[in-house]
């Protein structure tokens, strides 16, 4: 038998005790919930309930396995028989079994986002759509409106009206594509990631015999991190606990943060009304970080008026204050980092366990040059390293045949943007340019625009009016020319191929900020090529600052959560960075993004670095001065145990206090 009063505090053991009926438990950071669960698990097997009728649904395959196989150890017991996995693996068991109720073949093919995104390129054409010669969205972003349609419950209409305005004077065809879309993956046999969860709660609603199949079966169900749930896997949790009604959700409140991919937040926040006899507890005792940032965690989200009220207790010894540094700009700032982490690496902690945050990627740019410059190994969690982004790479295309006018790969990158335009037709232009002495003012003529096939005519005047463009000295600035390429039609190009086109528009703002600091357009591109090579000759390295693996991270906040670090650095917290401007437009933001700030402090251990710069470096000629976070003038300095450091007197510090 276990010894849970041994295995467990007072709050765990409450929750792993408890004999059934709804339970809600607010898991708070570094509370232990991941042993909670599976304590719960391993005493209802004690207790008697057989092991098949226990679901455990999780969010990733990782969780699940790590889950199982402590309960196995614990009771000493084949966990296969045990429903645990996925909200998608568990969907998957029951349609296998179900699918010809709904017009499938059980053994019904899974599509993953790449074979979804062809169909849908299929479908546009099989439905006559006109996407060569008007804009209309790539079937990787019709993929991301129609899985957000799905995971939110709003309709198509909606989706492209509130996130891809540009398009809804298409949106009937998007439809009717997207109907297509549905169709063919019947008539296909396939279903798409959203499809199992749609199907498996239309086998619940749908079909009387299998919701009393399984809700009789599962006499408990266990749901891990509740508060990402969407609103289709809240209902089927519903449907599924209708009978015994043991349905025990476990997650926080307070790390909610992914609405942006159909989390619904009300689905925690609601869960007493939706079950008014449910029993909430709440797990507050942290093992994870010293009280100094435990005070300050918990101050910053007293803010948020939609939460359940909470106060992480600390059970480590008291260690040192959170420091919170102003510099002067992004690149100072930058600096500042860089020397906290060569400091901290000589008092003899490893890259490893130093984390960098931060809002949205491009954040990370001016602290990636800086890293590299130093021989600083990192690891980049948050996407592709700045420089070698593709858009920011089809961007200084134009920028390096400005340059170099000779510059063959340039040419065929930029080339290869307009519609028609494939590799041949590229290399064919290309030769006709570079047969002349300066390529540049060929491409000013109108031989130029019989240079390639007829149906490369209107792309090729689209390159033609964006090099005279960039040539008639309009420009003005480095800065400017990046603005020439994103207005004569690369915009467009981002609406059209990436979901996330904001956030690379972002990037290329960020870009353009950048270029201000040079004075010639060669120096600029030396320096981004220079960047990205370092990059590359450092991943090839292994031997540089030991294993392969010793390496600091850098992370967006999302990326980050449910990890932990020894020392966290959260940079950019000014306002319009951090909370992150334009998710404040959005319903509810502001809390979301105190939420993000709040998940990113409590990742930290032992030390918290909180940096932001004072001075917007931007392209006109006053620079802007930025206000701190709200989120750090909400923190009360004679409560918070934090200190802050200007960053002269950082550098010069002899150590951390």
């Amino acid at each position: 038998m276990i010894n849970y009063e041994k295995e467990l505090n007072p709050e765990q053991i409450r929750v792993v005790m408890q004999e059934g009926g709804p339970l809600l438990v607010i898991a708070g950071a570094g509370s232990g919930k991941t042993r909670t669960l599976t304590y719960r698990v391993a005493r209802l097997i004690e207790a008697g309930v057989r092991p098949e009728t226990i679901l455990l649904a999780t969010f990733t395959n990782k969780a699940a396995r790590s889950m199982l196989f402590r309960v196995a150890d614990l009771v000493d017991l084949d966990t296969g028989r045990l429903w645990g996995g996925t909200f998608h693996h568990i969907a998957n068991l029951t349609l296998r079994a179900h699918a010809p109720l709904l017009g499938y073949e059980r053994n019904f093919s899974i599509m993953d986002s790449d074979d979804a995104r062809q169909l849908i390129s299929v479908c546009v054409t099989e439905k006559g759509v006109d996407a060569k010669n008007d804009k209309f969205p790539r079937g990787n972003v019709i993929a991301d409106i129609v899985s957000l349609a799905v995971n939110t419950e709003t309709t198509i209409d909606d989706v492209v009206a509130r996130r891809y305005p540009f398009f809804y004077y298409r949106v009937e065809e998007i439809m009717d594509v997207a109907s297509h879309y549905q169709n063919r993956k019947k008539t296909l046999n396939m279903m798409d990631f959203d499809d199992l969860l749609l199907n498996w709660r239309l086998l619940l609603r749908d079909f009387p015999e299998v919701l009393k199949l399984y809700a009789e079966r599962f006499s408990h169900i266990l749901v891990d991190e509740y508060q990402d749930t969407n609103v289709v896997q809240a209902e089927i949790m519903d449907l599924l606990a209708s009978h015994h009604r043991n349905l025990m959700v476990v997650g926080d409140d307070s790390q909610s943060i992914y609405s942006f991919r159909g989390a619904n937040f009300a689905n925690i926040i609601e869960f007493p009304r939706r079950y008014p006899d449910c029993r909430t507890f709440k797990l507050e005792t942290n093992y994870r970080s010293t009280p100094e940032i435990l005070e300050l965690a918990n101050m910053s989200i007293t803010n948020n008026e939609k939460q359940f009220p909470k106060v992480l207790r600390a059970v480590r010894e008291r260690g040192i204050r959170p420091v919170i540094i102003p510099a002067k700009n992004v690149i100072q700032q930058a600096n500042a980092v860089a020397e906290g982490i060569t400091r901290l690496m000589q008092e003899g902690i490893s890259f490893r366990e130093i984390a960098v945050l931060y809002r949205a990627h491009y954040q990370s740019m001016e602290l990636q040059m800086e890293l590299t410059r130093r021989g600083i190994s990192y690891e980049l969690r948050s996407g592709v390293r700045f420089f070698e982004q593709a858009h920011i790479k089809d961007v200084t295309a134009y920028l390096r045949i400005v340059a170099n006018p000779f510059d063959e790969l340039a040419w065929k990158r930029a080339l290869g943007l307009y519609r028609n335009i494939g590799k041949a037709t590229a290399e064919k232009i290309w030769r006709f340019v570079a047969g002349h002495e300066n390529p540049l003012n060929v491409v000013l003529s109108d031989a130029f625009l019989r240079a390639a096939p007829q149906k490369a005519a209107p792309g090729l005047a689209k390159f033609q009016m964006a090099v005279i463009r960039l040539l008639d000295g309009s420009a003005g600035s480095l800065s400017g020319l990046v603005d020439i390429v994103l207005d004569s039609g690369y915009r467009e190009f981002l609406q059209e191929h990436y979901g996330d086109r904001g956030t690379r528009e972002e990037d290329l703002n960020q870009l353009a900020n950048f270029s201000t600091r040079f004075t010639s357009l060669e120096h600029f591109l030396c320096e981004l090529a220079l960047m990205t090579n370092i990059g590359e000759e450092e991943e090839k390295d292994p031997t540089e600052h030991g294993s392969d693996d010793n390496k600091v991270i850098l992370s967006s906040i999302h990326q980050a959560k449910g990890l932990e670090w020894s020392v966290v650095m959260l940079i950019g917290c000014a306002e319009g960075m951090m909370p992150l401007a334009r998710s404040l437009k959005e319903p509810e933001g502001e809390e979301e993004e105190r939420r993000l700030f709040y998940v990113a402090v409590t990742r930290a251990k032992d030390q918290l670095y909180i940096c932001y710069p004072l001075i917007d470096y931007s392209r006109s000629m006053d620079n802007m001065m930025l206000r701190p976070s709200r989120f750090i003038r909400e923190l009360s300095s004679s409560s918070l145990s934090a200190r802050e450091v200007p960053y002269d007197q950082w550098c010069i510090a002899e150590e951390w206090e």
